[in-house]
């Protein structure tokens, strides 16, 4: 078995605009860095679109139809502030949320040992009937339902270590005492949610704030302390990861003092966790990462540490 990874051309040509910080380019880094030839055992799929059904059975089916009748043939739509259309973001926004399906796909039939979802949209802001924050579906969200239907299992847990806290996917798993969500953001900052005490329905959520210029000490006491007894007493038959970069120190969107060996450090903790709570079954799915010298050192640090534990 290998490691997996999913991408598709479609996700590049999503286009939010001139000067957006959500650029093609974040993709096109990553691609390229993971040509390189240390990776060349890296096992590779298209993604493929996503069932609207399958879609609709996460966010409100009226939001999703609002979304697809938003896709203008020429130009650019705002769905609100930050989050921009244009006519190849429906394809690449059902991309986005079928290449986590089929990275579930293989990990959980175990033919790949874990997979890394390359894919925008980024997903983790988009809430049952509304788009923010960069995102139009929430495609770990999508992914967490599309495993529980095709293969009969109950509890599905994501961690997100993207910088911002993921209002969507906690909105999405709120309520359902068979998803757990866990996020280390920096605190206060965009969207505003991801207080300790949003605990959902069954303590189902878990938020660890960190304060600006929080770098490797913090990250590793939250880790140590909460997020992974936290995920472990869970006992998720499935770990997803929301993968954004954007804390590291270089970032223009926030804060934190991240560097790229904390990634590995991260990714390293996550995949032993997944050993021992969930049987490898470990998917991780690209978020957030602004700088692109730094999404792109961190992408390939966090895929080798996948390729080689």
């Amino acid at each position: 078995m290998a490691t997996l990874f999913v991408t598709h051309h479609s996700c590049i040509d999503h286009d939010p605009g001139p000067g957006h910080p959500e650029q093609p380019d974040r993709l096109r880094v990553i691609q390229r860095v993971l040509e390189a030839e240390e990776f060349m055992f890296l096992h590779r799929e298209e993604a493929p679109k996503a069932d609207l059904d399958l879609i609709k059975k996460v966010h409100d089916p009226a939001y999703v139809d609002r979304v697809m009748a938003a896709i203008p043939q020429s130009g650019y739509e705002a769905l609100d502030g930050d989050t921009y259309v244009s006519p190849a973001s429906g394809d690449a926004a059902l991309r986005a949320a079928g290449g986590v399906c089929v990275a579930i796909d293989a990990v959980m039939a175990g033919h790949e040992r874990n997979a890394f979802v390359g894919v925008r949209p980024p997903g983790h802001h988009a809430e049952y009937d509304r788009a923010m924050g960069f995102c139009l579906f929430n495609n770990v969200a999508v992914g967490a339902r599309y495993a529980r239907d095709a293969y009969g299992i109950k509890r599905v847990a994501v961690m997100d270590f993207d910088v911002h806290h993921g209002n969507g996917t906690q909105d999405l798993f709120y309520n359902d005492p068979d998803l757990f969500y866990c996020s280390t953001h920096q605190w206060p900052l965009y969207p505003g949610t991801g207080a300790p005490d949003e605990r959902g329905c069954a303590n189902n959520i878990l938020n660890v704030g960190l304060t600006a210029g929080a770098g490797t000490a913090e990250m590793k006491e939250a880790f140590e302390q909460s997020v992974l007894p936290g995920i472990a007493a869970f006992k998720p038959e499935l770990l997803i990861i929301s993968a954004g970069f954007d804390a590291h120190r270089n970032d223009p969107l926030a804060g934190l003092s991240f560097v790229e060996s904390d990634f590995v450090w991260m990714t390293e903790q996550l995949l032993a966790l997944a050993g021992e709570v969930c049987d490898n079954r470990f998917v991780s799915v690209l978020e957030g990462g602004y700088d692109l010298p730094s999404l792109a050192g961190c992408v390939a640090a966090h895929v080798r540490t996948l390729m080689t534990r």
